[in-house]
């Protein structure tokens, strides 16, 4: 006879010599338990941690009746996991109509015909298993997937990084201006009421994209991008432009163009320099029109540039920082991204105390 690797089955049922019938229908293909009312049944199969490939559950019964047995079974979600059969010797048209309503997988009628029960019972045990089988090579595959995706991601935010900070690197930075950035972009968004309306995911998206708001300075020649004193306005006007070449080399990696971060990431490369009141660069946005994260990022960039030393100034105090864009000295920005800013630069501020270049701040 056929062997299941989960051989269990429950017959429930008041009457023993059905029970004795049933067993012998099933004996050499399962290991056979019985109950002898419906209350013991379900008492059988709520201790049984799912070791019950079946149950054969009579209606009329005592104390509990199959019926009652099922609609609980079914509010524990129990008849996805094991296979319930109906025993009956009478078929009334609601309790059968209710049954399979609730899930009974099949009505056996009385008197019995033992190779057809058998075969009708091990058939819906041989689905059961398959899509155990099939559940469990699918939850491992998805498991595989999963880590490989993350690989992959891990990888990316890598390579994401080591772009950022070789351009930091190019522009005689530190390379902890890409972390401070990203670490300011995170703590403004997940700890004040600005980031309000943003889920977890949006988030982490923003904070990986913001380490590229400056990748398009790859393009700007050395003599602009390092030269130590303030720029003429031809320079000013061609360092403008890593803006605008941020986003042509973002779209130039394929692997980005299918992430979830490229388009934060074009849109803060390009309009992280964008002003509330509208005088930024390069598209002149104004106000709401620019987007929350673009915002964020160009406050989070001054607040570094000021606090740290770059080629062309040397680092300031904590309060002239505070007070340089606080009165719009460095740039105009949403009222309320700047209540956000002030409510947490005490915290903001911590992340300068061991930055060299940022020794005049404190």
């Amino acid at each position: 006879m056929k062997q299941f690797r989960n051989g269990n089955l429950l017959i429930v049922d008041d009457d023993a010599i059905n029970r004795m019938i049933l067993r012998k229908i099933f004996t050499g293909s399962f290991s056979v338990e019985e109950a002898e009312n419906g209350r013991q049944g379900l008492k059988k199969i709520l201790d049984s941690g799912n070791r019950f490939c079946a149950v054969l559950l009579d209606v009329i019964m005592p104390e509990m009746s199959g019926i009652e047995v099922v609609r609980y079974m079914k509010g524990r979600g129990l008849l996805n996991e094991i296979p319930v059969f109906l025993i009956t010797a009478e078929m009334n048209e609601d309790v059968m109509k209710e049954a399979c309503e609730l899930g009974v997988m099949d009505v056996i009628r009385k008197p019995y015909v033992s190779y057809v029960v058998r075969r009708r019972v091990e058939s819906v045990i041989e689905l059961f298993e398959a899509r155990r089988h099939l559940n469990s090579v699918v939850e491992k595959q998805q498991e595989r997937l999963l880590e490989q995706a993350n690989q992959i991601i891990q990888l990316n935010q890598g390579m994401i990084e080591a772009l950022a900070t070789a351009i930091e690197f190019r522009n005689e930075e530190s390379g902890g201006h890409v972390q401070r950035i990203s670490d300011i972009t995170r703590i403004i968004l997940e700890n004040t009421r600005i980031g309000n309306g943003l889920n977890q995911e949006e988030i982490d998206h923003i904070v990986i994209a913001s380490t590229m708001h400056d990748v398009g300075k790859i393009g700007i020649p050395d003599a602009i991008l390092t030269k130590p004193g303030r720029l003429t306005p031809d320079e000013y006007e061609v360092m403008k432009t890593h803006t605008t070449k941020g986003v042509v080399l973002l779209e130039s990696i394929p692997q980005l163009r299918d992430s979830m971060i490229f388009d934060y990431a074009c849109d803060i490369a390009l309009h992280h320099h964008e002003r509330w009141d509208g005088k930024g660069y390069p598209d002149g946005l104004e106000g709401s029109s620019i987007s929350l994260w673009a915002q964020v990022v160009s406050l989070a960039d001054v607040y570094d540039a000021l606090s740290c030393r770059r080629v062309y100034k040397a680092p300031y105090s904590r309060d002239m920082v505070i007070e340089m864009i606080g009165t719009g000295q460095c740039g105009s920005f949403n009222p309320r991204l700047l209540d956000s800013f002030f409510s947490i630069e005490d915290q903001l501020s911590q992340m300068y105390r061991n930055v060299p270049e940022a020794q005049n701040f404190y």
